[in-house]
């Protein structure tokens, strides 16, 4: 009868570095699929923030109405909206924040921000009030949103880059906003939003 050959020491170093190497490599493509997953998670979340961002600010555009007030301290009544491409000034119905009291109309200053603190902002103040605009407060901020374009449409239905309320003494028909954010070093921008409104108090 032949004797059971056993494993040697070689055989079994042997073995044990073949699974160690099968381990490292699935170990390691484990690492590579949850980093997937959370790079995947965190796109996703951040496309619903600016969702939500952006269809709030959807809502409070499209209660925009055609104030007209005292922009500064003079006593001339001017209609209150002013627009740019990063920065629109406006009065709504429906503030993006309400405030504590509750008001018909409040003054909404919505622009993209740089410097020390990036991002959007968003400043309201009560009406009436003087300074309507200048004096608003800072009523959020967030540093995630990395772009912000407004376009209006004027009474020929042309989309313009820019609207003076005071100038034209009405507000536009509508406004198009696009809004973006940066997750993970790759930049993410929404489709655009746009937002019929209801009066321009124009006069004919």
């Amino acid at each position: 009868m032949r004797r059971a050959r056993g494993f040697t020491l070689v055989e079994v170093l042997i073995a044990l570095a073949i699974v160690g190497l099968l381990l490292t490599i699935a170990f390691s493509g484990l690492r590579v699929a949850m980093a997937a997953w959370t790079r995947g998670e965190d796109r996703a979340e951040a496309h619903q923030h600016v969702r939500a961002i952006a269809f709030t600010m959807a809502r409070a555009l499209g209660a925009a109405y055609p104030y007209r007030g005292a922009k500064g301290e003079a006593p001339e009544l001017v209609m209150l909206f002013n627009g740019a491409e990063q920065k629109l000034e406006f009065v709504t119905q429906a503030p993006p924040l309400p405030l504590q009291a509750p008001i018909a109309f409040t003054a909404v200053v919505i622009s993209l921000e740089s410097g020390e603190e990036t991002g959007l902002v968003v400043r309201e103040r009560a009406l009436p009030n003087r300074d309507p605009f200048t004096k608003a407060e800072i009523v959020m901020r967030d540093p995630g949103i990395t772009s912000l374009a407004f376009k209006f449409q004027n009474e020929d239905g042309d989309w313009v880059d820019t609207w003076d309320g005071q100038d034209l003494k009405a507000i536009p028909r509508g406004i198009q906003l696009r809004l973006g954010s940066t997750v993970n070093g790759r930049a993410q921008t929404l489709p655009p939003i746009t937002v019929t409104l209801r009066t321009t108090g124009a006069t004919r």
